[in-house]
């Protein structure tokens, strides 16, 4: 993601707040406890929220005002809280990432974040089926950072590319 908004300076990325220790590397992210992200829930304070993984994600807020703003915004999502984008924004555009077992399951070990059980799960749910009427533009993901990033751009501005 980091590498799409440095090629489309207008594009904004959307920081995630996450209930994971702030020291598990990795995206660039808020780390808060389960309660400082409860409490946020019960203010109003996330577009979007959810739990994947044994750990809670939210979008902030602030995504309103820089799409009412004519921002583009970028954000990592799950794909369960897909229908809720689509109700929740005016004109959500899906981008679904995807590569083989293989690559997935290299990459996980490299970021060295989940026991080997835990790959082992999350391989297990890669093939997870989208809801219905999503529509997203599918992106292979297996070769190059560049090659991803081409194919992103290509796909969501293809006059620029």
């Amino acid at each position: 993601m980091e590498a799409i908004c440095a090629r489309n300076c207008d594009i904004l990325r959307v920081r995630r707040v996450i209930t994971r220790n702030a020291d598990a590397g990795g995206e660039d992210a808020e780390a808060v406890t389960p309660e400082v992200f409860e409490a946020r829930v019960q203010r109003g304070d996330f577009a979007l929220h959810w739990q994947a993984h044994g750990l809670r994600y939210g979008i902030p807020a602030s995504v309103d005002a820089a799409l009412k703003a004519g921002r583009d915004v970028l954000a990592n999502l799950s794909r369960a809280v897909l229908p809720e984008l689509a109700t929740r924004f005016d004109r959500p555009v899906i981008v679904l990432l995807t590569a083989t077992p293989q690559v997935l399951a290299a990459r996980l070990s490299t970021r060295g974040r989940e026991s080997a059980e835990e790959q082992v799960n999350r391989l297990k749910r890669a093939d997870f089926k989208l809801a219905e009427g999503l529509n997203p533009i599918v992106i292979r993901n297996d070769g190059t950072l560049d090659s991803t990033v081409d194919a992103f751009t290509a796909a969501l501005q293809p006059e620029r590319a």
